[in-house]
């Protein structure tokens, strides 16, 4: 009987010590394992060290096809025979996601939400998602927000739809997803938006910029058809605030860095790229 008192009391020191030993440990590597990579500057997984956290992610380091870009008008091209880019989306279900560095609405399915077309491809509506400030800059000048709708094909070709804002009035597309992601936490990283139709997403100007690059995270895959509208959109600061704060990533801002132009050609489809707005 002495014997088996002295088992049952080991037993339960040993699980009270395991217990008791590290008691946020959980927690804390639940928060780690969102944040593969960050923006925050002088971090050991920041831009500057992307490409060496992973081998697969060696393109942020030594890739030459880098995005994002600076445009300039003294860079550009121009392309007088425009080619009107050919939307067809339609609603469909979708989710908003917290991948702990943005927030993204994901449609269902591959090819269920619709696509655009570019010299003849069609690229399939995947995603979108917000960086803030704006990954792109025009002329040196970066804004408060910028969009990403990226679509690819069935053999992993993409093209990604960029949108820049400046503060000012709502955006109407996102104030329809606010109250979603306020009720976000970190328990809470996905929530199901319903039917959600991405026309909502104007097209705005039928001017933009092209070029060739790669995605803007890692493993910032190379070979990324960009088009930039021209036209600047407004998005007020309360929705600027919204989609940081619902990060939790603890850093000021989502944008990578501006990456060297390295001989690559900038087009520009319109008549002239030289700003008619502040």
């Amino acid at each position: 009987m002495e014997q088996q008192r002295t088992c049952v009391l080991c037993c339960c020191v040993l699980v009270l010590a395991l217990l008791f030993s590290h008691p946020l440990s959980g927690t804390a590597q639940e928060v780690e394992d969102e944040r593969e990579f960050d923006y925050i500057e002088g971090s050991e997984k920041g831009p500057a060290f992307w490409g060496d956290i992973k081998k697969e992610w060696a393109d942020c380091k030594t890739g030459s096809l880098q995005s994002p870009i600076d445009m300039s008008d003294r860079r550009v091209k121009m392309v007088r025979k425009t080619e009107n880019i050919k939307r067809n989306y339609r609603p469909f279900n979708a989710t908003v996601k917290n991948r702990g560095h943005d927030i993204m609405v994901q449609w269902e399915g591959f090819d269920k939400v619709g696509s655009i077309q570019i010299n003849g491809t069609r690229y399939f509506l995947q995603q979108c998602h917000w960086h803030s400030p704006s990954e792109h800059s025009i002329n040196g000048r970066r804004y408060s927000m910028e969009l990403h709708m990226l679509h690819t094909t069935p053999d992993q070709k993409i093209a990604v739809i960029g949108y820049l804002y400046r503060i000012g009035k709502p955006d109407a597309f996102l104030s329809k997803l606010l109250n979603d992601i306020i009720s976000m936490t970190d328990q809470t990283m996905e929530t199901n938006l319903g039917i959600v139709d991405p026309r909502e997403i104007k097209p705005g100007g039928k001017k933009y910029y092209r070029y060739m690059g790669s995605l803007t995270t890692p493993p910032c895959k190379q070979g990324v058809i960009w088009t930039i509208n021209k036209k600047i959109r407004t998005i007020s600061r309360d929705q600027v605030r919204v989609l940081r704060e619902a990060v939790h990533d603890h850093a000021e801002k989502n944008a990578r860095p501006l990456q060297p132009l390295n001989q690559r050609e900038i087009h520009f489809h319109g008549q002239s790229p030289k700003s008619t707005f502040n």
